[in-house]
């Protein structure tokens, strides 16, 4: 942990970080650069308080304000900025707007927002009206409105949001980025990805309930549950899609000389989190009774303008491992995490997979490679290390951050759009260009430039 502390307050005075910036956003660019950065928290859960204990570990940000209605996630925030010797920030807490009120303070530069999901996009949009630099947790948006809202918003203020997409710095998906770079797998084809994680126990808590084994939600929830479960009862809609096609979309660069095209959708039936309930409920619990709308296993085909393919699943209401099931086909080979296994014509034993751990360690991206172990302890394996760094030089610099306001846009696009084509029997439906032709010039982030 103090090798990560170290890392940072050295990195911040040599201008760290330019490995981890774009270029600037159609042409936008400013000439600010900040050694501090001021920054507020909007919902200090626990995901913000994750991002802020990651953020306390800096010596180049400041945290001038905390937003949350819990009380007790506001004391156990105050306790940890509290414990790093930092000054104590000014706290909201009033009602569910007062984040508003955050927005107005000049000793705010950027903000980070993390709150339940309907929450997201209206607080970007004020973050960004507001002149703040805005970091989004996911998914960024939850209708078609508001994914056009972050980009309008962005368009209108000129003020920078960057999507908090962490899974894109896992050190595996660095690396087999790496590889597709330098051509490897060859001209690419198909990919697969998803989020596949058993969240029964978090849709379904109380908080009393021995772990795994509750069965409320909404009012008489705690954490996710109080909030996400809801979602699961009214949409049938792969709800959660940026944790797998950030990555992927990466890779096939989307919005920059590539686009998602099209993307058909369909459900099975809905019996796990019915099942669960009964199973640690009862028949005769109340929550037996409802009738959970999304279907336990989503499945959506998007097509690209580059003519590759994208299977998608959402599959969260099942036991089973974790796995976001990613895979990178092209024409000399391909990477499945599944198996951890790789394939790579002429370089394989034909027809014999190979474990993918030497390849990876082949192809270690530079970032991790260099600096992977001033990620320890940072949450999620090291990925929020990283995510976070991005977001704190890009805002520094005022300048467009690694995944924008049309990476988010793109990317949540999936949930309505995958809603209407199961409402529709999979017909398919068109993605809208959120760039408004702009992606044909926009050229690729240069995510393999190590210079930090």
């Amino acid at each position: 942990m103090s090798s990560r502390r170290q890392f940072i307050k050295q990195s911040a005075i040599a201008g760290a970080g330019l490995s981890m910036l774009p270029n600037t956003t159609f042409g936008m660019v400013s000439n600010t650069q900040k050694d501090i950065l001021k920054v507020g928290l909007i919902g200090v859960g626990l995901r913000g308080t994750n991002h802020l204990n990651n953020v306390l570990n800096r010596e180049d940000v400041l945290v001038t304000a905390i937003c949350d209605i819990d009380p007790n996630r506001i004391t156990l925030a105050l306790d940890n900025i509290s414990k790093k010797g930092k000054k104590k920030p000014k706290v909201f807490s009033k009602d569910e707007y007062d984040y508003r009120n955050l927005l107005e303070l000049e000793e705010v530069d950027a903000v980070i927002i993390s709150t339940p999901w309907l929450w997201h996009t209206r607080m970007a949009k004020d973050a960004m009206l507001a002149g703040k630099y805005t970091g989004l947790e996911v998914s960024a948006a939850n209708t078609m409105e508001e994914c056009w809202d972050l980009v309008n918003t962005h368009e209108q203020t000129g003020t920078h949001m960057m999507i908090l997409e962490n899974v894109n710095y896992r050190r595996d998906i660095l690396a087999v980025l790496n590889m597709v770079k330098q051509d490897i797998f060859g001209e690419l084809v198909h990919f697969r990805c998803g989020y596949q994680h058993d969240l029964r126990f978090v849709k379904l808590n109380d908080g009393k309930s021995a772990y795994g084994k509750g069965v409320e939600f909404g009012d008489k929830g705690i954490s996710e549950s109080a909030w996400r479960t809801q979602h699961s009862l009214l949409r049938n809609a792969d709800v959660y899609p940026t944790h797998g096609v950030g990555p992927i979309a990466t890779m096939c660069d989307i919005n920059r000389g590539n686009r998602f095209s099209s993307i058909t959708s369909n459900a099975t039936k809905a019996i796990g989190l019915h099942n669960y309930i009964v199973k640690h409920g009862g028949k005769e619990h109340p929550n037996a009774k409802l009738k959970f709308k999304q279907g336990d296993v989503i499945t959506s085909t998007i097509e690209t303008t580059n003519g590759e393919t994208i299977i998608v699943t959402h599959d969260c209401n099942l036991p089973r491992p974790y796995s976001l099931g990613f895979r990178v086909q092209g024409a000399n080979g391909l990477w499945e995490k599944d198996g951890d296994r790789m394939y790579i014509e002429g370089q394989s034993e034909p027809h014999r997979w190979d474990d993918s751990k030497e390849w990876l360690e082949k192809y270690d991206h530079p970032l991790w490679k260099k600096y992977g172990e001033h990620a320890t302890g940072a949450g999620h394996g090291g990925m929020d290390f990283f995510v976070i760094h991005a977001f704190i030089e890009s805002a520094k610099r005022n300048i467009a951050p690694p995944m924008d306001a049309y990476d988010a846009a793109a990317w949540s696009a999936i949930t309505p759009l995958s809603e209407l084509s199961i409402e529709n029997n999979g017909e398919p439906q068109d993605f809208p260009d959120f760039t408004r032709g702009m992606w044909v010039k926009r050229k690729p982030y240069n995510w393999m430039k190590d210079s930090y």
